[in-house]
């Protein structure tokens, strides 16, 4: 008995859903761009909104930045839900076993007493840092145009809530669990003068209208400024005094702060590159708030690094202007 196998080539009528079809030609999409392009409704809202009915409810004229295609962005990450929540469950399950371990083993509570009252002026107050941040990066989500940079903001805001969990972690372990470093933290956040300065600029970025303003102001300046000298320098200097408990409680915010980068990098060059006007306005807001940034922080950078605190604020002042200068090409950032 002779047995014949045959093979049929079942050639799918469409490649990829019709709005990417539109974008890229009807061939094979990846996920990211299936669940990115042209997701945003543009047409038959029911009505303005009630608290801002100058404008649509996705509205292009929120800010002073234009583009001729808000889909021009990318994010290099290529984040949607699927992949942005699977990377972050694995990172989760790896910063966990990191606080078991310094839990089980009382590293922070353990610490000097000089050790765990720094820690508790300069690094547990940025809970509320985190906090303010994840409310401008949901502005951001909330009045932004085009799935392809609202959908990376959320994502951010989420992360911002996640790191804030971690700080308040960090001072449950600092004083066993009793609260007491966490008190201490809000108390320094909302009357320490070290903390003013960065308490103020925050309040300030809740009432900005612009959100692309928004973007330069925490991405790039504040983030760019803050997260080096804390989670670098500061964690840093007061490793060995933990029993290099600190720098493993922490590792996930460097990580994170890598990661986010690539995507302010990318963003900030593509409305850049669009034209110079974007440029220029590019460019004078991150000068206002560069020097904002810096004179609020010069406090901060006392308290966590004493003497030195000035001259590595300095550098990073410095290492955030080269950067900016590769990204927006214009003399007006110097």
């Amino acid at each position: 008995m002779q047995v014949d196998i045959k093979t049929s080539d079942i050639r799918p009528i469409r490649q990829t859903f019709s709005h990417v079809a539109r974008r890229l030609g009807d061939k094979p999409a990846s996920r990211y761009q299936e669940a990115t392009l042209d997701m945003q409704p543009t047409a038959n809202f029911h009505y303005r909104p009630l608290w801002d009915p100058q404008h649509e409810l996705y509205d292009k004229r929120r800010t002073a930045i234009a583009m001729a295609d808000w889909y021009s962005f990318k994010d290099p990450r290529h984040y949607y839900y699927g992949v942005y929540t699977m990377t972050r469950a694995r990172q989760q399950e790896g910063a966990d076993r990191q606080f078991e371990f310094a839990e089980k083993r009382q590293l922070l509570a353990q610490a000097d007493a000089a050790v765990r009252e720094s820690l508790q002026q300069v690094l547990v107050p940025l809970r509320h840092y985190e906090w303010g941040a994840n409310m401008n990066h949901s502005y951001c989500c909330g009045h932004g145009y085009g799935t392809a940079i609202t959908q990376p903001f959320i994502y951010a805001a989420m992360d911002r809530l996640g790191i804030a969990q971690y700080l308040s972690r960090v001072g449950l372990q600092i004083d066993g669990n009793s609260g007491r470093a966490l008190d201490a933290g809000k108390e320094a956040w909302l009357a320490h003068p070290a903390w003013q300065g960065v308490r103020r600029l925050m309040e300030n970025l809740f009432v900005t209208k612009d959100w692309f303003e928004v973007l330069v102001a925490q991405n790039l300046v504040l983030d760019g400024l803050l997260y080096p000298l804390v989670y670098r320098h500061y964690v840093n200097a007061q490793a060995a005094g933990t029993g290099n408990a600190l720098p493993m409680l922490t590792e996930f915010m460097n990580e994170w702060f890598d990661e986010n980068v690539r995507w302010v990098d990318a963003t900030l060059k593509t409305a850049a590159d669009e034209s110079p006007a974007n440029a220029e306005r590019l460019a004078q807001w991150y000068a206002s708030w560069r020097n904002q940034a810096v004179e609020a922080l010069s406090p901060l950078a006392a308290l966590a690094l004493g003497a030195q605190g000035a001259e590595v604020l300095k550098t990073l002042h410095t290492a955030l202007d080269a950067r900016v200068a590769r990204l927006v090409r214009t003399g007006t950032t110097a």
